[in-house]
């Protein structure tokens, strides 16, 4: 199918014949209207420029469909494309810092406006701020540089270990949409499916990206599907690529925590090349070895070889001194063994990437200009999961693993993009065709481990594997662009109008490739007349009937349109008409406006509605896993929404496979409404932006259903599972909040200069009401937690939900350079976060994070003109949040026999005492400390 769609692209390019240059003049102006010599004139992608004279005038030969660069000391570079021009008139607008540059994303004009003259809010990080400090990989740039955006790093989830799940404005990860030079970024092939932020969803790998690669982040804090389509209703993020014709930059960097692990080696570099003065080839690469983190505290279980299931004392031990006894002999094989109670490693999994991205352009001819950009990273982690203590005996093989065993999930995960277009004016259009491909493949081992299930005994150690393949899962994306755009000047009484227009075809498929054998096969084991767990332990493998190849296509038509009404006002309007393949249509629209009441202060507002469609991950995925609840291991099998388990209804006695009830995925609808002010004085800007996100028939992971509940128990049988989930559209939910950015540019002398940042974003979602339609799930009379209504989506499903992100973020940066040297400061306010309990009962249990501030600093010098050092230090003074509440009774030291007050683990969430602290605000790693050298040629 690429074949077919590529094609088209050749055949044109095909067609390219010789151009003659072109000559254009134009003059280049400040804010305030003055002239600026000594500007810079560039054509893109070239070595071709000139520079302004005493009155701003310039004069340079170029091809008819060049872009041409402008750039002054103190001022936003723009990017213009003739579009059949000879004459220029720019006027550069003052840069407060680098989130004052000319911004594309949110509108599809031909020229790019600074982010305080658009409709919408835009934040931008450029290449200086991506590599101001030690954050290597994308989304922990954007953690710390755009209060807006939220991702952690997450610990014993699986595959989320490795795929960091990320949030604009306090909404999913399937809720923002990922740009690559303004083309759609494929999905990763993870769905999180753990108790973690953004389960349920499916989002974008930002990680494969090497940041060397980047030239500028621009983050549009706005509903845009009306834009750019399904995804796109908290916002986009549109990644530039570097387009450098000249030059070599180089860097590697060494860190480390305070406690000696985390270990992080990084080297990365970036090539740009000119092609004959006709175009551009910018290659990048980088090699990232990152460390695990181990933050795990001593296990609690009082017994680890002489207990039951999960180290608590045996029915037998009936007072407190034979309780004592036991102890101290467990104790003594304890020491005997050599077992370390720090059993757990809790912390950032171990991984390795190696990734290349190009980005190219040239000028074939005839007004063609062919473009090119993609990139493959290959990545390995490995992260553990939790341990199996000698004493389970129905999880384990003692005859391999006497002392238990802590079994390790391994991934690979291969990404490909390619973009490949030509460009051209034709009537004075300017016409763009492309197409997008892109795939996302993560493979699971497991090793350490062992199927329980399969026969054991002394005669059979070394032929039971310890090691499995437990399958895979991959993402396919190809979309097809072709789009119209053109300027108009003097429309009637409209000074200028900017129309585009344009078609979209796009193929999705979701793949699930079973496992090994011995992944997920019960090999019949039994113990004490009961089974044994079958599969890999840790992560049994995808099974025969999780297996699933399906696709799906889209149809899409937009227009899009923007005219300066007057001086003073600006008005956008888009609209956008998609038909899916697989559930079908929607239409969805945008205005936003920008009024300024006076030259330095202006209004801005947007209304508009989405949509998302529901990805085919959840509408296809299946599996087993193991999950630990409460300390205690549970096959919990996640059902995709097609099964006759979930589609089906329940009736008392009735036949056949009998199920939930539940309806059919749908998409989900949203409206967004935002108003908001900017003003500018000199070298300060200032933006503040409310907004209100409604979304209908939002999509979640259900919680986990139990054979507790006697409709659940017939539901699911003689299978050997113990709980069950599965998605549904559960509930509608209002998110509103506030961004705020102010920018301060303080020249200081020649040789010094202060540049100041303060951002916030403050967020509230809020589920407004439950959705069921189902009868087997509405007319549950089962009291208590396990009734199907509450458990659909349960109290600790609705805190993650609306509490789980950090509800306010706050950064304050400081950049201050004198001569050679620099030193730049950055504090962050991670705000509180929230989790509860699912069953109301145990509210005790509910907990909040305080906010933590997490500040870091480098100090910088450009030792010569090709060699910079940087040293610094991440979270400076080594905060952690908040540690989780750890009852007393869940302590290896409690001897009692009272009900009452004798040992338990499940009266916290602390996995008897070893995982103490949540990922969700800032992770905790501590205090890490790096070194940096920058090459440049």
């Amino acid at each position: 199918m690429k074949k077919l769609l590529l094609t088209p692209l050749f055949a044109v390019a095909a067609l390219a014949a010789h151009a003659q240059n072109v000559t254009v003049t134009g003059r280049v102006l400040g804010a305030q209207g003055e002239a600026l010599p000594g500007a810079t004139v560039l054509e893109r992608g070239t070595t071709n420029g000139t520079g302004t004279g005493a009155n701003g005038e310039f004069s340079l030969s170029v091809a008819p469909t060049a872009t041409i660069t402008v750039q002054a000391i103190g001022f936003a570079t723009q990017q213009i494309p003739l579009n059949g021009r000879t004459r220029l008139d720019v006027r550069l607008v003052t840069s407060a810092t680098d989130l004052g540059d000319v911004v594309v994303t949110g509108s599809r004009v031909s020229e790019g406006r600074s982010n305080v003259l658009t409709t919408a809010p835009v934040d931008v990080i450029s290449a200086r701020e991506i590599k101001a400090f030690a954050q290597t990989d994308v989304s922990q740039v954007l953690t710390y540089a755009a209060p807006s955006f939220q991702s952690s790093r997450q610990s014993i989830s699986d595959g989320t270990d490795f795929v960091d799940p990320a949030s604009l404005r306090g909404l999913g990860p399937d809720q923002v949409l990922v740009l690559v030079n303004g083309k759609r970024r494929h999905n990763s092939a993870l769905v999180n499916i753990n108790g973690t932020i953004g389960r349920g969803s499916v989002g974008t790998d930002l990680n494969v990206i090497p940041t060397a690669s980047i030239k500028r982040i621009e983050v549009l804090r706005d509903g845009a599907a009306a834009l750019y389509g399904s995804d796109a209703i908290a916002g986009v993020i549109n990644i530039q690529l570097k387009d450098d014709s000249t030059g070599v930059s180089s860097s590697a960097l060494y860190g480390q925590t305070t406690q000696s692990d985390g270990k992080t080696e990084q080297v990365d570099f970036n090539v740009g090349i000119g092609l004959n003065k006709r175009g551009f080839l910018d290659l990048s690469g980088q090699f990232l070895n990152r460390a695990y983190t181990d933050r795990g505290f001593t296990d609690q279980a009082p017994l680890i070889y002489l207990g039951n299931n999960g180290g608590n004392y045996p029915a037998s031990a009936t007072t407190e001194q034979s309780r004592r006894d036991l102890k101290a002999q467990d104790d003594a094989l304890v020491a005997q063994n050599g077992f370390d109670r720090n059993d757990l490693r809790v912390g950032q999994s171990a991984t390795r990437n190696f990734g290349g991205f190009l980005n190219g352009g040239y000028r074939l001819g005839g007004g063609y200009e062919l473009y090119v950009s993609g990139g493959a990273s290959y990545r390995t982690g490995r992260g553990s999961g939790f341990n199996r203590l000698p004493n389970q005996a129905t999880q384990s093989d003692l005859n391999l693993f006497p002392n238990g065993f802590l079994p390790f999930i391994n991934t690979t995960i291969y990404d490909q993009s390619a973009i490949v277009g030509v460009r051209n004016t034709f009537g004075g259009f300017a016409v763009d065709l492309s197409n997008t491909f892109g795939r996302n493949e993560l493979a699971y081992n497991v090793d350490g481990s062992v199927n329980a299930s399969l026969p054991q005994g002394p005669n059979l150690v070394g032929l039971s594997p310890t090691s499995f393949y437990a399958g895979r899962l991959a993402f396919l994306q190809n979309t097809t662009n072709l789009g119209f755009s053109r300027r108009f000047i003097e429309v009637g009484p409209l000074a200028n109008l900017n129309v585009a227009f344009g078609g979209e075809f796009r193929y999705d498929n979701f793949l699930i490739g079973r496992g090994e054998y011995a992944s997920y096969i019960n090999g019949g084991r039994t113990v004490n007349g009961g089974p044994a767990a079958s599969g890999s332990q840790v992560f049994p493998g995808y099974q025969p009937q999780d297996e699933v190849n399906k696709g799906r296509t889209n149809v899409a038509g937009y227009v899009d349109l923007e005219s300066d009404i007057t001086e003073k006002l600006l008005i956008h309007a888009a609209g956008r008409a998609e038909r899916y393949s697989d559930f079908g249509g929607n239409v969805s629209g945008q205005v936003g406006l920008r009024y300024s009441i006076i030259d330095a202060v202006a209004l801005r507002g947007s209304l508009g509605n989405g949509f998302r469609a529901p990805s085919l991950q959840q509408r296809y995925f299946s599996n087993t896993s193991t999950q630990f609840v409460s300390g205690v291991a549970n096959q919990v099998l996640t059902v995709n929404n097609d099964s006759p388990i979930v589609r089906n209804g329940f009736t008392a006695g009735g036949t056949g496979q009998q199920g939930f009830g539940v309806e059919p995925l749908r998409q989900e609808k949203s409206t967004n409404y935002g108003v908001g002010l900017t003003a500018k004085a000199g070298g300060l800007t200032f933006t503040a932006d409310a907004y209100l996100i409604d979304i209908k028939d939002r999509i979640v992971l259900s919680a986990q259903f139990t054979r507790t509940n006697p409709i659940v128990n017939a539901i699911l049988g003689a299978r050997e599972i113990s709980r069950v989930q599965f998605f549904a559209n559960a509930v509608n939910t209002r998110t509103k909040g506030l961004d705020v950015v102010l920018n301060e540019r303080l020249p200081l002398g020649d040789k010094s200069r202060l540049l100041l940042t303060a951002a916030a974003n403050f967020n509230q979602t809020t589920v407004t009401s439950f959705n069921s339609s189902s009868t087997t799930v509405n007319n549950d009379q089962t009291a208590g937690n396990s009734n199907l209504q509450n458990t659909l989506f349960d109290r600790a499903q609705r805190t993650r939900l609306e509490s789980g992100n950090p509800r306010s973020k706050i950064a304050l940066s400081a950049a201050y350079t004198y001569g050679i040297f620099g030193v730049e400061a950055r504090s962050v306010r991670f705000g509180e976060i929230k989790t509860a309990d699912a069953d109301p009962a145990r509210a005790f249990l509910d907990q909040t994070f305080s906010a933590k501030w997490i500040t870091d600093l480098t100090l910088n010098a450009q030792v010569t003109k090709q060699i910079g050092l940087v040293i610094g230090a991440n979270n400076l003074f080594n905060v952690y949040p908040d540690k989780l509440i750890v009852n007393p009774r869940n302590n290896a030291t409690n001897f009692s026999v009272d009900p009452n007050q004798s040992y338990s683990s499940g009266l916290d969430n602390s996995n008897r005492g070893r995982f103490l602290y949540s990922a969700n605000q800032f992770g905790f790693n501590g205090a890490y400390y790096f070194a940096r050298v920058n090459f440049t040629l």
